[in-house]
């Protein structure tokens, strides 16, 4: 049987806001069976509570944010995206701000402070969202400009291709897969970094965005090159950012996926659209878990996401 998980400890760090800009702390907590991922807004009195969910998120304007009644919780994907690549069910995320902390924009820091803190299985079945038949969104010019799809596999892999026409990324591997049945988590996903534009960040803060973006938590990029003297992590970084955007958004549905998810030039507002439609199609998925006779999906035999 797979069995649901959730942190031995607490785990605390502090960090900035991509977005806000303002100083973040960060509590992950342990929680008990079924209660699924639970962010906490530990600032307001009394403290708002906001479920990972899919009908959640509001703002998708450069991250995804849960909404409830007014209070806010912004880029949550990234840490989302830890969570389901450490196989983490069950976990209470408590911030003092209105935005989860980018740390150094990618998935790394979140899973060094989970493994920092240990993960303890539960006792009680994981229960997966597996989907049965395709489900596709689409925009833009007769639907081909973007598009995300969830197709039936016995599994959960990924596959993305951006185009971005600018020559740092053209020279860079613009179509990624990642297959959990071989590919791990930590090695494949994790490291790859958020980036951006030099000559949008004007227009981005004159909205109150990446106020608190830098060479220390994004890849940055003028018209022709990489800025960060460090460069990249790896020649397919920003396509695997992606992918670590697509995990974290789809960890939203509440449950893992049993899927294929294929998209191009997908975003944060397209996935949740994805996720929507998928929710809206009783017939397209069913809810299951595995019992120790029966066969489970290689992606998660071995916790390959660990």
């Amino acid at each position: 049987m797979i069995n649901q998980r959730t942190l031995k400890s607490i785990a605390r760090t502090v960090g900035i806001g991509l977005h806000s800009g303002t100083r973040v702390e960060l509590r992950l907590r342990p929680a008990a069976v079924d209660t699924g991922i639970v962010f906490r807004r530990t600032d307001l009195d009394p403290v708002v509570e906001i479920a990972a969910s899919a009908m959640a998120v509001g703002d998708t304007r450069m991250a995804s944010t849960l909404e409830h009644e007014g209070v806010k919780i912004a880029t949550v994907e990234h840490l989302m995206s830890a969570l389901a690549g450490l196989a983490i069910d069950n976990c209470y995320v408590d911030v003092d701000a209105p935005e989860i902390p980018i740390m150094d924009g990618s998935a790394a820091s979140f899973v060094f402070l989970i493994r920092s803190v240990g993960v303890v299985e539960q006792a009680a079945a994981r229960r997966f969202v597996r989907v049965l038949k395709p489900v596709e969104v689409r925009e833009g010019k007769n639907g081909m400009d973007r598009w995300a799809r969830l197709e039936p596999h016995f599994g959960f892999k990924l596959r993305f291709s951006i185009d971005f026409n600018h020559p740092a990324i053209d020279s860079t591997t613009q179509d990624v897969e990642v297959d959990f049945a071989r590919d791990n988590y930590v090695s494949a996903v994790a490291r790859a970094r958020t980036f951006g534009f030099v000559d949008e960040v004007e227009a981005l803060r004159a909205v109150g965005l990446a106020l608190g973006g830098s060479f220390e938590n994004a890849i940055v990029m003028d018209e022709y090159r990489v800025l960060n003297t460090d460069g990249l992590r790896s020649g397919d970084e920003f396509a695997k950012h992606k992918i670590l955007d697509a995990i974290g958004d789809l960890y939203l549905l509440g449950r893992p996926l049993i899927a294929a998810y294929r998209a191009h030039r997908s975003g944060h507002a397209l996935n949740n659209q994805l996720l929507r439609a998928l929710l809206a199609d009783s017939s397209a998925y069913e809810i299951v878990s595995f019992g120790a006779e029966q066969s489970v999906p290689k992606a998660f035999q071995s916790l390959a996401f660990s």
